[in-house]
């Protein structure tokens, strides 16, 4: 804890900045996207009533952090099926100078499996004085990824799910303009050394999983970081269309993710309740009773089941998972 820890912390985040192509010093180490979006909103000194804009399909833990400081939040309508000109449209479109303090929008978002278009959304908020926070939680390893190039005010993105990072690792980017103005959560003994410093260290947490994680980024290259890509992304298609096939989902309905993304999501029959506790209810069956883990997602008022693609998955396990999926369906009212 002494001597040589924050040498090393500095060390480990020069290595993942550098994998994910953003400014090492303008980068600190933090658990993961919630804690990344946490910090902006701390650091913004937004008051009660300030308006923040979010895309109506981001995470929820965002709604619940706006929510909890007082803060306005506005959710941009989008389609299941909008594509980029839409999406960005409608984010840009909503923003408001001098009235919209932040906007926050996911690289991929969770509950939809989307690819967002958010350079072309930093650009147009950039005209209008809106930052953006680009919540970045499923990108880092999963998607050829130049954090410098999005354009954005704050960058956050977790390294323990695609990257192979130990849990509770992920990278926080801020541009120029911002760095003297980030307040970390928890002050401790890097107080006076500033951004990133400040925000890394909070006294004798355990840090051993930050510096493990260039061993997940040594694994992914040893496999081929091109290859598993390519991998993911093709057996998550094919897993889409199996089990969408076997639920009689027309292919048209499929949604398209937008780009090389290793999830992909297949939206089940209209009958099933679109509540989030009836999202959470089917994915307790489907892993009980199919011994199946899978996300399962309201989204306006229907159910979407997301699948994920993986070095460890095998195209047998989706076509398991179609062969069972569709009476268990059928059991629970669809």
């Amino acid at each position: 804890m002494t001597r040589g820890l924050t040498d090393r912390l500095a060390h480990t985040r020069r290595h993942l900045a550098g994998f994910l192509g953003a400014d090492p010093d303008g980068s600190a180490l933090v658990a993961n996207a919630t804690t990344g979006v946490a910090l902006v909103l701390h650091s913004l000194d937004l008051s009660r009533g300030d308006e923040v804009l979010t895309a109506e399909s981001g995470y929820g833990a965002v709604d619940f952090a706006c929510d909890a400081r007082g803060l306005r939040r506005r959710p941009v309508p989008l389609e299941l099926t909008a594509g980029d000109d839409e999406i960005a449209g409608a984010v840009v479109g909503a923003a408001v100078p001098s009235v919209t303090r932040l906007a926050i929008v996911d690289l991929v978002s969770s509950a939809t499996a989307r690819r967002m278009p958010v350079e072309r959304i930093a650009a147009g908020l950039r005209e209008k004085g809106v930052p953006l926070l680009v919540d970045g939680a499923h990108g880092p390893g999963m998607l050829p990824l130049s954090v410098g190039d999005l354009g954005a005010d704050f960058f956050v993105g977790n390294l323990h799910k695609w990257a192979y990072a130990p849990r509770s690792t992920a990278i926080f980017t801020v541009a120029p303009r911002w760095r003297s103005a980030i307040r970390p959560l928890v002050v401790s003994w890097e107080q006076n050394a500033g951004f990133p410093g400040n925000v890394e260290f909070a006294g004798t947490q355990d840090y051993t999983g930050w510096l493990a994680a260039p061993a997940g980024l040594f694994a992914l290259r040893a496999l081929g970081v091109d290859r598993v890509r390519t991998h993911n992304a093709d057996l998550a298609r094919y897993a889409q269309q199996t089990i969408g096939a076997a639920l009689g989902v027309p292919a048209s309905q499929l949604p398209d993710p937008g780009g090389p993304v290793a999830m992909r999501v297949v939206p089940l029959p209209g009958r099933l309740p679109g509540s989030q506790e009836a999202a959470l209810a089917l994915r307790e069956r489907i892993v009980d009773e199919l011994h199946t883990v899978v996300a399962v997602n309201a989204y306006r008022g229907r159910l979407l089941l997301r699948l994920c693609g993986q070095v460890y998955n095998q195209p047998g396990e989706y076509e398991r998972l179609a062969a069972d999926l569709p009476a268990l369906l059928k059991n629970a009212g669809a």
